[in-house]
C-alpha cells in the first residue's frame, strides 16, 4: 500500500526521491518523509497530507546529499501524525529506516528495547524495527563494510509479520540496504546509481533494468555495484528484467485525472489483452504461459476463483462464463477467507488467483496456501515480475500497461476478457462445436469496436451524472453475469465519490433492499439482451411504482418502454459472452463524473490504496 523510494548515487537524493514519490502517489497515503545522508548525519523531514506538503516544506531547507530514503504512509499502528510518518530515525540518531507491512510481534520486541534504554517518539511498529537493527549495529562487531546489512539480516530474524524496508545509516554514506517478506520491493539499476522502490513507477524515469526481490531477501546497494543474499546467508544471483513500458505511458497525457485516461484506453487495452491470443483457424484462445497440457486440462474437475475487490468482481462474471461454455464446475472464494478455511477441494481442482498488481496480500496468501496444500495454481495479473506472476505455476499476463487510478477500470475488463476467453479455450477442449468457437473468436475481436461506440456516449453520460451527483444512495440491479457488474458499479461509485451504493441480483431487491427505494434513491439497471430482459424490466416497474429513479442500460435492439426509466443509456448488440464488458462502461463513466461532479480527488480516493499489501 504505502510507497519507498530510495536512491544512491551522484545525483541530488532529494529531487530524484520526491519526484519517485509523486509517482507513487496513486498507491494510497496519508503522510509523507525523506531522510538524506548529508553533513555526516541524517537529514529528515516528514509532513502528514499530500507528497506537495512534503516538496513545500523540502524546498525550504537545503538538501544536497546523494544518499536517501523516503515514504509515503498508510496508517496501521498509530494515527496520522508527523511523528508517525517515515521514515523513522533509531534512538540515536544513526539509522534512518522506511517500512511497508506490519510487524506482528513488535510489543514483544520494543519492551526488551525499552528495557535496554531505547525511547519511542511514535506508536508504529516501524520506530520498534529500526531501533532494533540499532540494537544489533551497536553489538556488530564485523568488518564496517558489513556492519549495517548484518544488522539489518540479525534484526530480520527476530520479527515476524511482513516487511519491505530501505535502511540507510550516517555511519555509511556508500551504502543503502533493503529487504522484503510479503511486500514489494525492487531495484532499480542505473548508470553509476542505484534505487529501491515499491513499484516499478517509482524508478521509470531512470532506468528500466529492474531486479525484482523475493521474500526473505536483502539487498546491499552502492553507487556502482549491488548485492543480494537471504536472511539467512545464501548468495542470490539476480535476474535483472526490462520494463516493458515507458514513462510516457504513466503520465496524464492531457486528461484531468488518470481514471478518465485509463477508461478511455480500454479499446486499446482489450486490444492488447487478445493480441496473439487466438488460434490460427479462429477458433480458440491460445495462452502461452498456462504450462499445462490438453490432457491435464481435460482432468480438471472444478476450477476455485481467488482475489480481492474489483478483481473478485471479475472472477464472478468468470464463474458464469466458464460455467454456460466451457460446463466445468466454478467457485468464488474471497482469498482472504480462502487462507483461513479449511473447505474440502477434489484432488482434480485448479485454483486461479486474480491480482491486477500481482501482490496484492490477501492473494498472494491463498496461492500459496493452495500450493501448501498440493494444488495447481494459476494467476491473471498486470505486472511482470510480480511475487504472485513468479510464485504461481503458470498464468496469464493482461498487458494493459501500467493503471495509476486507485479505482480499477481497464485492468478490469481486461480480466472479464480473459475470462470470456478462458471459457472459450476450456470449451473448446471439452464440447464446444468448431463452429461457435470461430463466432467466440469473431465476436471477442469486435470488442475494441464496440467500446469505442460505448465512449461516443461520454458527454451524455456525463450529463445524466450531473442531475444524479447529490444522491447520497444508489442502488444497482443485474441478473445472471450481470449482477457482478452491479456489485463493480455500486463499488466504483463508492470508491470514488462516497455515496452509500449497493449491488443486488435484480430479483432480490423484493428480499429487503425495495425498502430502501425512493425518490431520493435512483436505480441503475444493468439490462441488456438476455432471456431474463422481461424479468428485469417487471422489476424496474415495481420501483417506478413506488417513485424510484431508473437509470437503464440496455441493448439497443430490445424496445425499452418509453415511460419507464428515467435516464437510458444504451448498449450495442454483442455476443453474450462480450455483455458483462460492454455493460461496465457506463457505470465506470457515470461514477467518474459523479465523483468529479462532487468534487472529489478522483484519482487517490480517501482511505484507499491501489495495492493491497498489508491484512
Amino acid at each position: 500500500m504505502c510507497g519507498i523510494v530510495g536512491y544512491i548515487g551522484k545525483q541530488n537524493a532529494s529531487s530524484i526521491l520526491l519526484e519517485g514519490l509523486k509517482r507513487l502517489e496513486y498507491r494510497g497515503y496519508d503522510s509523507a518523509g525523506m531522510a538524506v545522508h548529508q553533513g555526516g548525519g541524517l537529514k529528515t523531514i516528514k509532513k502528514i497530507g499530500r507528497v506537495d506538503n512534503l516538496v513545500s516544506a523540502a524546498n525550504g531547507q537545503k538538501f544536497s546529499g546523494h544518499l536517501g530514503i523516503s515514504h509515503t504512509r498508510w496508517a496501521t499502528h498509530g494515527g496520522v501524525t508527523d511523528a508517525n510518518a517515515h521514515p523513522h530515525l533509531s534512538t540515536d540518531g544513526t539509522l534512518a529506516l522506511a517500512h511497508n507491512g506490519v510487524i506482528e510481534n513488535y510489543q514483544n520486541i520494543k519492551r526488551f528495547l525499552l528495557e535496554q534504554g531505547y525511547t519511542f517518539s511514535s506508536q508504529t511498529d516501524s520506530e520498534v524495527l529500526v531501533n532494533l537493527i540499532s540494537y544489533h549495529y551497536d553489538k556488530e562487531t564485523c568488518p564496517a563494510d558489513i556492519r549495517l546489512v548484518e544488522s539489518v539480516r540479525k534484526a530480520l530474524k527476530h520479527v515476524e509479520g511482513t516487511f519491505g524496508i530501505a535502511v540507510v545509516c550516517k555511519d555509511s554514506p556508500g551504502q543503502l540496504i533493503g529487504a522484503r517478506r510479503g511486500s514489494p520491493l525492487i531495484v532499480g539499476i542505473g548508470d553509476g546509481e542505484h534505487l529501491l522502490a515499491s513499484d516499478v513507477a517509482a524508478v521509470i524515469s531512470r532506468t528500466q533494468n529492474v531486479v525484482y526481490l523475493k521474500d526473505n531477501e536483502i539487498v546491499a546497494l552502492s553507487p556502482d555495484n549491488f548485492t543480494i543474499s537471504t536472511i539467512n546467508l545464501q548468495d542470490v544471483s539476480p535476474i535483472i528484467s526490462t520494463v516493458d513500458w515507458s514513462i510516457e505511458d504513466a503520465e496524464l497525457g492531457g486528461h484531468a485525472h488518470y481514471m478518465e485516461k485509463e477508461i478511455l484506453e480500454q479499446p486499446v487495452s482489450l486490444e492488447n489483452t487478445m493480441r496473439g491470443r487466438f488460434s490460427d483457424d479462429g477458433s480458440t484462445a491460445n495462452f502461452g504461459g498456462l504450462n499445462l497440457s490438453s490432457q491435464e486440462w481435460r482432468q480438471i474437475d472444478r476450477l476455485v476463483f481467488c482475489a480481492c475487490g474489483t478483481a473478485w468482481h471479475a472472477c464472478l462474471v468468470a464463474e458464469y462464463l466458464i460455467e454456460r461454455f466451457a460446463r466445468i464446475p466454478v467457485e468464488v472464494e474471497y482469498a482472504s477467507e480462502f487462507r483461513y478455511r479449511n473447505a474440502p477441494l477434489e484432488k482434480n481442482t485448479l485454483v486461479f488467483v486474480v491480482s491486477q498488481s500481482g501482490e496484492t496480500i490477501d492473494t498472494l496468501a491463498a496461492l500459496r496456501e493452495a500450493q501448501r496444500k498440493g494444488f495447481r495454481t494459476l494467476a491473471i495479473t498486470n505486472v511482470v515480475g510480480s511475487t504472485i506472476a513468479r510464485e504461481a505455476d503458470g498464468g496469464i499476463y493482461q498487458h494493459v500497461g501500467p493503471e495509476i487510478g486507485v479505482a480499477s477500470t481497464k485492468a478490469f475488463t481486461s480480466q472479464l476478457l480473459l475470462s470470456a476467453m478462458i471459457a472459450l479455450y476450456l470449451g473448446r477442449l471439452r464440447d464446444m462445436s468448431y463452429t461457435d468457437g470461430l463466432a467466440l473468436v469473431s465476436a471477442f475481436k469486435s470488442v475494441p469496436q464496440l467500446v469505442d461506440r460505448i465512449l461516443d456516449q461520454n458527454d451524455r453520460i456525463h450529463d445524466i451524472a450531473a442531475r444524479y451527483a447529490d444522491y447520497e444512495d444508489m442502488l444497482f440491479l443485474g441478473r445472471q453475469s450481470m449482477f457482478p457488474i452491479a456489485l463493480e458499479g455500486a463499488l466504483k461509485l463508492k470508491e470514488i465519490s462516497y455515496i452509500h451504493a449497493e449491488g443486488y441480483p435484480a430479483a432480490e431487491m423484493k428480499h429487503g433492499p425495495i425498502a430502501l427505494i425512493s425518490d431520493r434513491c435512483p436505480s441503475v439497471f444493468l439490462a441488456p439482451h438476455a432471456e431474463t430482459f422481461q424479468k428485469v424490466l417487471s422489476n424496474i416497474q415495481e420501483i417506478k411504482a413506488r417513485k424510484g429513479k431508473v437509470i437503464a442500460v440496455a441493448s439497443e435492439s430490445d424496445p425499452f418502454p418509453d415511460d419507464l426509466a428515467d435516464e437510458l443509456i444504451l448498449l450495442p448488440d454483442a455476443h453474450e459472452a462480450l455483455q458483462p464488458i460492454l455493460a461496465t462502461i457506463p457505470v465506470q463513466l457515470l461514477s467518474y463524473h459523479i465523483a468529479v461532479r462532487r468534487g472529489c480527488d478522483v484519482d487517490k480516493p480517501r482511505n484507499l490504496a491501489k495495492s493491497v499489501t498489508v491484512e
